[in-house]
């Protein structure tokens, strides 16, 4: 973006670029974002023909394959570059997109199941990022990028290796990336943030899992018999609400229970 002209009008809407947008929790916070007028771009591998904005420039959906995500940042940048200066008040960067591995032991996992939930989930978060970066370095609002993370990149778990591995790569990757920025004299700012537990796909995946492979899933059924698991679309008003924080940077390594 172009750095000369970049005075924008307090009408002017911010943009907010997320992954995974077609279902679950990013369909929850795609839905809350349209809502309170944000202009959105959402990258997942099949559109949601369910999800409209007010009119017909505040949506973009666009189908792209994660896993291999340099063609896709690619795109992005341009598409960054070409945006008129002034058209946003705020530019934002969520990465919520993941591939998920049938649970059980790392030894019994498909090797190119691996590669793909690796790529999507923390491959293309570290590319994206980077074009997002790189062409809104002259825009002067505020830019934020948001990875949700989980308690399992936190918190070791047998059975889950890859996704223990990709979101706590996700949080390490946000902690240097903020020392980065914070050297910049308008640098973004990041957040990994732990979302809480949420009945999505993933859930069921857990919970439904040989026990034989991994005992865990008995936990996870649990979650969802005491009634402890949040819908997407109160997760996804969580996130929002994280992202809209006045303090939103001060902790790099965040939970949305986290005290304002």
């Amino acid at each position: 973006m172009n750095s000369a002209s970049h005075s924008h009008s307090p009408a002017a809407p911010p943009l907010t670029i997320l992954t995974g947008a077609s279902r679950g929790l990013g369909l929850g916070v795609a839905q809350v974002l349209l809502a309170k007028g944000h202009r959105l771009l959402t990258l997942q591998r099949k559109p949601n023909p369910s999800l409209v904005g007010t009119d017909a420039s505040q949506l973009v959906q666009w189908s792209v394959d994660l896993t291999d995500p340099v063609p896709v940042a690619a795109c992005l940048q341009a598409w960054l570059a070409a945006c008129s200066p002034g058209s946003f008040s705020a530019l934002n960067l969520i990465h919520n997109a993941a591939l998920l591995v049938e649970p059980g032991p790392l030894s019994d996992a498909d090797p190119a199941a691996i590669s793909a939930a690796t790529r999507a989930s923390l491959e293309a978060p570290l590319v994206l990022t980077a074009a997002f970066l790189k062409a809104s370095e002259g825009f002067d609002g505020p830019r934020k990028v948001l990875s949700i993370s989980s308690g399992l990149g936190r918190n070791a778990m047998a059975g889950s290796v890859v996704y223990c591995a990709v979101k706590a790569g996700m949080d390490h990757y946000s902690r240097a990336l903020a020392l980065e920025e914070a050297q910049k004299p308008r640098g973004a700012q990041i957040v990994s943030l732990a979302p809480g537990i949420i009945d999505t796909d993933m859930q069921v995946q857990l919970r439904g899992a040989d026990r034989g492979k991994f005992p865990e899933g008995a936990r996870f059924a649990s979650f969802k018999s005491e009634g402890r698991l949040d819908s997407p679309q109160v997760a996804g008003a969580k996130i929002v609400a994280y992202l809209e924080r006045a303090d939103f940077g001060s902790r790099v390594i965040a939970d949305v229970r986290d005290p304002a």
